[in-house]
């Protein structure tokens, strides 16, 4: 049984997808949560605030943009103003763009690693002393199958998550003495709106599922609700004995 109660926590890229459904779990299993999103309504983080709002939990909205090392100490310190101090962090925002490393415009390769590395160092940055306050903390950075397993046309995002998932395992072995704990979960294909969106977009829709779906033995994709239950649990204090591991829930494309 999961238990958050008392619990502060902060969930960037919360306005969709995996990130809303780890804001609406932790919410119903006590926690207060800090939803982050960019700024503006088509991002949907105020949504998710009013969603756990009107099923009784606590949240509030902290916009901000993770690219930016300012705006994370902004969530932060807002996070500690207003709920008294951080327990956990889900660094869960990230960019997906397709390409090679011929394709991959320098752009695109620079948005990613702004959002998907730079975003996931300096949240933590940020996140570490308010958790070294409180005399420990847990930090979960969302992966992806994609740094463990090769995909085509995924390479500048594949190297990304690559790091997250080094990272990972280098923040824990840093903080391991402060009662830090630091994991990854590694989500393979996932019926998120984004995916939603490329599926619906594609000359044949159907055809672009199948291809989506094939490419997990499971025979289809995840769902938000069951990452963000795999997020809760690396977050757990009932595995508190778990720190720098990655944990792959993929539908069976990497066994």
């Amino acid at each position: 049984m999961l238990n958050f109660e008392g619990r502060r926590v902060i969930v960037t890229g919360a306005g969709a997808g995996i990130g809303r459904e780890t804001a609406l779990l932790l919410a119903r299993h006590g926690a207060a949560v800090v939803v982050n999103a960019l700024e503006g309504a088509a991002h949907g983080g105020q949504e998710t605030v009013d969603e756990i709002v009107a099923a009784g939990g606590r949240a509030l909205f902290v916009p901000g943009d993770v690219s930016d090392p300012e705006a994370c100490r902004t969530v932060v310190e807002t996070t500690v103003g207003e709920l008294g101090g951080l327990d956990v962090l889900v660094n869960n925002a990230g960019v997906v763009l397709p390409g090679t490393v011929e394709t991959t415009s320098d752009e695109a390769l620079d948005t990613m690693l702004a959002v998907n590395v730079k975003g996931v160092f300096s949240m933590s940055r940020a996140a570490v002393p308010a958790m070294r306050q409180n005399g420990g903390g847990v930090i979960v950075n969302t992966g992806s199958v994609a740094a463990i397993k090769g995909h085509t046309d995924r390479a500048a995002y594949a190297a990304t998550k690559g790091a997250v998932v080094a990272l990972t395992r280098s923040m824990a072995a840093d903080h391991i003495g402060e009662n830090i704990r630091v994991n990854c979960v590694c989500p393979g294909t996932t019926m998120t709106p984004a995916i939603e969106q490329k599926i619906a977009s594609a000359p044949d829709p159907a055809a672009a599922e199948q291809a989506f779906v094939g490419r997990q033995p499971i025979g289809r994709l995840g769902y938000p609700s069951e990452i963000a239950h795999a997020i809760a649990f690396a977050a757990s204090p009932e595995v508190g004995y778990m720190t720098g591991s990655v944990l792959v829930i993929d539908g069976g494309m990497t066994m």
